[in-house]
C-alpha cells in the first residue's frame, strides 16, 4: 500500500494538507493509500494522526522563533521518529519554513531514498533570497502557489511545479448572508463587521489589543454594528480569550457553514495579515489589514523585506488595494478610522471590492483545481524509478 507522509505546522498548512490528501485519494481511485504525518484537525479527518498538537509550533517572528527553538527541535525529532517507523514512499512538507526545513534535512539523513516535496516555498521574492539555494539543496521538488515563484528556485537547480493557490478555489456560492443576519439578529441593511485576529496564538495575542480598541471605537460610533469573529478550531481558546475583552455582543462563529456566511455577508472585514485576507477578498467584502510582530523581529525584517506590501492581493495588484496598518501604525484608532470610512461610504466599498477582484484575477482565480494539480505532481514523483 502506498504510504504518503504529509507534514504541516499551522492552521493554513493543515487546510492545504487535508485538501491534498483528499485529492490524492481521488486520483488513486480504488488504489489504497495510507497517510501519516503531522497536522491539525482537518488533516486528522483525512486520516493523518499527528503525534503532537501543532499549536506547539505556533511561532511568529525571528526573536520569538529563537525562544521557541528547543520546542521546535523536539517536535522535529518526534516527526522523524514517525518517519523512521512508517517509512513513507514520499514526504510532502507544507509551508512552515523553519520546522519543515529541519524535517527535510532529517529525512535526507534517515531516509535518503525517500523523495521529499516542499509544498509552498518561502517568499524569496519578498525577502531572504538565500532560502532558495537552501531549499534546492534539501528537497527534490517544489510545488508553488504563484507562477512568479519558479525562476527564483529554478536558478538553483530545484525543479518547480506551479500548482496554483488552493485558496483561490474556495467556493462561497453556497454562503447565505441572510442566514448570518438571522443568527446575529441583524436587519437586512444592518452593517456587519467581521474580525479575523489571526491563525497563530502569537498573532492573536499581539492583535487582541489594537483590534479590541478598534471594535470598541466602531461600536461607539456605529451603534447598530454587529461584530462577528470566525474561530479556527486550532486556536479557538486563544480567540475566545482575546474576544472576551472586546465587550458584550461580539459573536464567535465556529460552525464552518456559518463562517462562510459571515465572510460573504460582512459589510467590511478587519483581518490580521495572512491567508484569510485572500479568502475574504474571494468572499466579497472590502478588507482592512493589520499586523504586528515583536519589535526586534520587525527591526530585522525591515532590513530584509523587499516588497512594500504584505498582503498577496496588494502584491498581485502592485498597489495598496487593501489598506495595511503594520507595526506602530497598527493601532485601534487608525484601524477604526479605515474601517469607518468603508462602513460610511458605499462608493469606497465598491471601489475597493472591484480592485480586490481584479487582483484575484491576476493571481489566477478560476484556474484548474490547485489541490488536484498538487496531487498529480506528488504521485508523479512516487512513480519515478
Amino acid at each position: 500500500m502506498l504510504c504518503v507522509m504529509l507534514v504541516a505546522g499551522e492552521a493554513s498548512g493543515d487546510a492545504l494538507g487535508a485538501k491534498l490528501a483528499a485529492a490524492i485519494r481521488k486520483q488513486l481511485g480504488e488504489t489504497p493509500v495510507r497517510f501519516v504525518g503531522v497536522g491539525g484537525p482537518l488533516m486528522a479527518a483525512e486520516g493523518v494522526q499527528s503525534p503532537f498538537d501543532i499549536r506547539q509550533l505556533s511561532v511568529l517572528g525571528l526573536i520569538e522563533g529563537l525562544a521557541a527553538y528547543p520546542r521546535v527541535v523536539g517536535r522535529v525529532r518526534d516527526t522523524l521518529r514517525l518517519a523512521r517507523r512508517e517509512k513513507p514512499d514520499i514526504a510532502v512538507l507544507i509551508d512552515s519554513w523553519g520546522f519543515t526545513l529541519r524535517v527535510a534535512q532529517g529525512l535526507n539523513r534517515i531516509l535518503p531514498a525517500t523523495p521529499v516535496v516542499k509544498y509552498v516555498g518561502p517568499q524569496v521574492w519578498a525577502s531572504r533570497p538565500g532560502r532558495a539555494r537552501t531549499l534546492a539543496r534539501t528537497v527534490d521538488r517544489l510545488l508553488t502557489l504563484h507562477s512568479f515563484d519558479a525562476p527564483h528556485f529554478e536558478a538553483h537547480g530545484l525543479p518547480v511545479t506551479f500548482v496554483g493557490n488552493a485558496i483561490l478555489a474556495r467556493d462561497f456560492s453556497k454562503a447565505d448572508p441572510r442566514r448570518l443576519r438571522r443568527t446575529v439578529g441583524a436587519a437586512p441593511k444592518a452593517q456587519v463587521l467581521l474580525v479575523a485576529p489571526g491563525s497563530r496564538r502569537s498573532e492573536i495575542a499581539r492583535m487582541a489589543q489594537p483590534f479590541g480598541e478598534a471594535v470598541a471605537l466602531l461600536r461607539a460610533s456605529h451603534p447598530g454594528l454587529r461584530v462577528v469573529v470566525p474561530v479556527a478550531q486550532s486556536v479557538a481558546g486563544a480567540v475566545r480569550e482575546a474576544a472576551a475583552g472586546w465587550g458584550q455582543g461580539v459573536l464567535l462563529i465556529e460552525d464552518e457553514a456559518l463562517k462562510d456566511d459571515a465572510m460573504a455577508g460582512a459589510t467590511v472585514a478587519l483581518a490580521c495579515s495572512g491567508t484569510v485576507t485572500t479568502e475574504l477578498a474571494l468572499a466579497g467584502p472590502p478588507v482592512v489589514v493589520g499586523y504586528r510582530i515583536g519589535a526586534l523581529s520587525y527591526a530585522l525584517l525591515k532590513r530584509l523585506v523587499r516588497t512594500p506590501w504584505i498582503s498577496l492581493v496588494n502584491v498581485a495588484a502592485a498597489r495598496m488595494v487593501m489598506p495595511e496598518f503594520i507595526q506602530h501604525r497598527c493601532t485601534g484608532p487608525k484601524l477604526a478610522a479605515a474601517v469607518a470610512r468603508l462602513l460610511d461610504d458605499p462608493a469606497a466599498r465598491a471601489e475597493q471590492v472591484a480592485g480586490q477582484q481584479r487582483a484575484l484575477a491576476q493571481m489566477g482565480r478560476g484556474g484548474p483545481d490547485p489541490s488536484g494539480a498538487a496531487a498529480l505532481a506528488v504521485l508523479e514523483m512516487v512513480k519515478k524509478p
